[in-house]
């Protein structure tokens, strides 16, 4: 039997820049791209690279180009941490395994390193794939937690549960990360939403301005355990946006949604520095009369805009700066 899972992309619609301040998100999931997991019984445990993680360039040039993308690590890293951790979880909660070895491999179609999760993409589809080859039952509020223990504990990446909870629970998603509750259960308070705004919802995106998000977060991670002022303010403000986004969602207000879209933008420049070209991005859009913020860390961008001539406005102009626009299916 050949079993294949996919994870997909997401775009942050509202609250924190990263989640792991005990914050509130609301989260949509992007059909358009996403990461496919492959796997079936074989005599041996192998994982099968992916075309980007092949050591073969064609010459100096490309191999300098590919670190300045997608930086030093592949994917094959994402998936012996993730089945490192199924592994332990599985011991922990006394959960057996049978004893068969499988080929693995991924493939994945979400831009890299644009703030559209497409590590965690890797590693949910993973998890997913191998649950159900062990035919193992994880709960679904729980998933998301082991998922970014993947990366924290065994990779020592800097990230939040806002991408884990989007891809295992797909759709749109407000996430509500109260310190007590979440201390208490390990995860956080998650709700569906329905997405009225789905034929009004675009994102934009330049491949060129990826960077490693959780190399972005750290100094807004340091700085909030510092108790910075500016920056815990900040972020319960940024926070108090999804909670009240929620109310305009379930209210079907476009408009006030729109508003709090550019709010939350706003308030991220406060305390973190934009780089011209991801500023562009945002100022490109508004111009056009859409609302627009970073769907994650920086390289791409989410926002609502009104109508179809807002929109072919909106793909003309950022065209003109190389950034490509696209609908986004939501899951």
């Amino acid at each position: 039997m050949i079993i294949e899972e996919r994870a997909y992309a997401r775009a942050g619609l509202l609250g924190n820049p990263s989640d792991g301040y005990f914050g509130k998100t609301i989260s949509i999931s992007i059909k358009n791209f996403g990461a496919k997991v492959t796997l079936y019984e074989s005599p041996e445990l192998r994982i099968e690279p992916d075309p980007e993680d092949v050591n073969s360039f064609s010459n100096l040039s490309s191999l300098l180009s590919r670190i300045e993308l997608h930086g030093y690590y592949g994917g094959e890293r994402l998936i012996k941490a993730s089945i490192k951790k199924f592994t332990e979880y599985c011991r922990k909660h006394d959960l057996e395994l049978s004893n068969h070895n499988f080929t693995i491999r991924y493939r994945s179609t979400i831009p890299r390193q644009v703030g559209m999760a497409g590590s965690s993409a890797i590693i949910s589809a993973t998890m997913f794939a191998l649950m159900k080859f062990y035919e193992i039952d994880i709960p679904q509020a729980a998933l998301p937690t082991l998922i970014l223990n993947v990366e924290v504990q065994e990779l020592g990446i800097n990230a939040g549960l806002q991408d884990r909870v989007i891809q295992v629970y797909g759709g749109c998603v407000y996430m509500d990360f109260e310190q007590k509750y979440f201390k208490r259960h390990n995860h956080g308070v998650y709700e569906r939403l329905s997405p009225f705004f789905s034929n009004n919802v675009f994102i934009a995106y330049k491949e060129e301005l990826g960077k490693v998000s959780g190399t972005v977060l750290n100094d807004i991670y340091v700085r909030y355990h510092q108790g910075e002022a500016l920056v815990v303010e900040t972020l319960e403000e940024i926070a108090s946006l999804a909670e009240i986004g929620k109310e305009k969602i379930i209210s079907q207000d476009l408009d006030g949604l729109s508003q709090l879209i550019n709010q939350n933008f706003d308030l991220r420049r406060k305390i973190m520095n934009i780089s011209a070209e991801n500023l562009q991005m945002v100022e490109t859009a508004r111009a056009c009369g859409a609302s627009a913020k970073f769907s994650g860390s920086g390289g791409s961008i989410v926002g609502l805009y009104k109508n179809e001539n807002m929109l072919m406005r909106l793909i003309s102009e950022m065209k003109r700066i190389k950034v490509r626009v696209l609908k986004p299916i939501l899951t």
